[in-house]
């Protein structure tokens, strides 16, 4: 029998190279990921919804601030009752506080990672506050209803009336949305710099009057200068499930190896990552854990999310190696020389999967077409299709660098070399070897990549996104931080509409947009098809196999853990000890 135990504390080692470095949930393109917003900020700040329900790719009421948004017969108003949650200063969860975020969206929307213009919120006529507890949203026309739930309204966190403020103290940002730029301004500064790799402003986090005031069932209680972060639970928490630990704390890692040896030392942490190479999975199936090297100590959890992995190559680069980059068959011939296959069954163990369009294969749904569904269908590794690619295109590939010898065919300048620098995130094993061997295989075809490692927040700082300033003129070329996009509904918005905010590729194509529109405005599948049909044929990222997001490794007598939610959300207040008594 099992006895649960109170209390404890429970220790999380982050991913390589990305320490939690935003916690102003308006958060950028350039620290929109997984880590800081649903590893970090979800926990103290939760969204107006809660994506993910036991382990499906779904919206979960439950943990929502708001009920399921009731439509208007027109089918293009909706409104959302919101929850009476309590923020930790007593102030009630409430229509002011979507107005606030809202009025924050509509002025600096190009600033927050999930906008899309022409999107959420352009495409509203309007935005009320219709009760206390009550927001409508009426927008331009008709979309899909999911779509509209799962991708625009889940953009919305509410805050509180104690953010409403500027330096000379409380304005009113929530009725007036002129006032919002100087608050964001003010909220800026409060967080520090966005893409400063120092711990100092985040040590100040903690004890501020500005991010002390959450509704979820985390607060902060520490950032040190070495990076150790520790949550404590909000006593004032009001919504379902309280937190069962005393603590929960995040710990940095260096590298893979690193991670594993304070896995092996014993009880330093309780959630850990397994190095890709390190697991097994004998009879293929990445969704089951294999046989695990630390033993009965820990369980060994897979993380499927519903994502895809891709490396983005830059279409605003004013070198030569954009006007490459522009050109379809070439990125075309580096898809056909990426390796999915040896990469999911040689470096990751068998958990892995091909994947070659821009809607995940796993978990299994019906929202990836039936052309996609084996991942392999559209450019596959095969070299001599790349060499041939390259050849029908007015390249000499008998040489390497592959040389252009017809520019009217190739699109280039006659004499170009076919060369691409390749930066990727340091620190992970599998992915220097996946790296290697794509430079290998690539050169096969002709194709020269020139690799370089870059620590994992720098890479995405300065790869990722937008177009070239004078101050950042955005010369890279090919660059990977070994991950990709974590989709709620998977239409291409925000990825592959041109001037999207992560768009990373800055990937610009009107047959693209079109039927990204379609998509969204189209409760037929075939819509969808359609769309990420031509993304696939397009090649504007260069899709990688799809793998576990990690290997977790938890401590076996903690409970809670599972089932893992597809979107990346992590609840730590489910989590438990148990001991085993006779």
């Amino acid at each position: 029998m099992e006895q649960k135990l109170p209390g404890g504390v429970a220790t999380w080692a982050c991913a390589p190279g990305f320490p939690p470095a935003v916690i102003f949930p308006f958060t950028p393109a350039e620290r929109f990921g997984t880590r800081n917003r649903y590893e970090f900020q979800f926990l103290m700040y939760r969204p107006l919804f809660w994506m993910g329900r036991d382990g499906k790719p779904e919206i979960d009421y439950s943990l929502s601030l708001a009920d399921e948004p009731e439509w208007d017969d027109d089918g293009r108003t909706v409104t959302v009752r919101i929850k009476p949650w309590k923020w930790s200063n007593g102030e009630t969860v409430c229509a002011d506080n979507v107005m606030f975020w809202m009025n924050m969206l509509s002025r600096k929307g190009p600033r927050f990672g999930a906008y899309t213009e022409g999107y959420f919120p352009d495409n509203l006529v309007s935005y009320e506050k219709v009760a206390e507890d009550r927001v409508s949203f009426t927008f331009d026309r008709v979309y899909a209803k999911n779509w509209v739930v799962m991708n625009q309204l889940t953009m919305i966190i509410p805050m509180p009336k104690a953010w409403d403020r500027t330096a000379d103290g409380p304005v009113d940002a929530t009725h007036d949305a002129e006032q919002a730029e100087a608050v964001y301004e003010y909220l800026l500064a409060e967080n520090g710099p966005m893409v400063a790799e120092t711990n100092a402003h985040r040590t100040k986090w903690a004890g501020s009057p500005v991010w002390s005031v959450v509704n979820g069932p985390w607060r902060l209680k520490s950032y040190t200068e070495e990076g150790i972060v520790t949550f404590v639970p909000n006593e004032h928490y009001s919504g379902p499930n309280p937190a069962q630990l005393d603590e929960f704390r995040q710990i940095p890692t260096s590298s893979d190896e690193e991670e594993y040896e304070l896995l092996k030392s014993g009880d330093a942490i309780q959630v850990g990552f397994l190095p890709p190479a390190l697991g097994v999975q004998p009879d293929n199936d990445p969704t089951v854990g294999g046989p695990n090297p630390l033993g009965d100590r820990f369980n060994l959890v897979p993380q499927i999310l519903f994502n895809v992995r891709y490396m983005q190559m830059n279409f605003t680069n004013s070198t030569i190696a954009g006007t490459l980059i522009r050109q379809a068959y070439v990125r075309q011939a580096l898809q056909s020389c990426l390796d999915q296959d040896f990469a999911s069954r040689e470096i990751y163990q068998g958990y892995g999967w091909a994947q070659t369009g821009p809607v995940p294969v796993l978990p299994a749904s019906d929202l990836v077409s039936p052309k996609l569904r084996d991942g392999k269908s559209f450019w596959p590794f095969d070299v001599d299709r790349a060499r041939e690619l390259l050849a029908d295109n007015g390249w000499d590939t008998s040489v390497m660098p592959a040389v252009c010898v017809d520019e009217g065919k190739a699109g280039v300048p006659a004499g170009t070399k076919l060369s691409f620098l390749l930066r990727y995130v340091e620190g992970r094993a599998a992915l220097t070897r996946f790296m290697e061997q794509f430079k290998v295989d690539a050169a096969k075809a002709g194709i020269e990549l020139r690799l370089s490692e870059v620590y994992g927040s720098v890479l995405v700082a300065e790869d990722c996104p937008g177009p070239p300033t004078p101050d950042n003129p955005k010369l890279w070329e090919i660059s990977t931080w070994n991950g990709g996009w974590v989709y709620d509904y998977p239409t291409g918005e925000a990825l592959f509409q041109s001037g999207a905010a992560f768009n990373c590729s800055n990937y610009p194509d009107a047959h693209a947009d079109a039927l990204i529109d379609k998509s969204v405005t189209s409760d037929d599948i075939n819509a969808l098809y359609e769309y990420q049909e031509y993304i696939s044929e397009q090649v504007p990222v260069l899709f990688l196999p799809n793998t576990p997001w990690r290997l977790f490794e938890v401590a076996s007598n903690l409970r809670g853990f599972t089932p893992i939610n597809p979107y990346g959300m992590v609840n730590p207040e489910n989590w438990y000890y148990v001991e085993e008594t006779s």
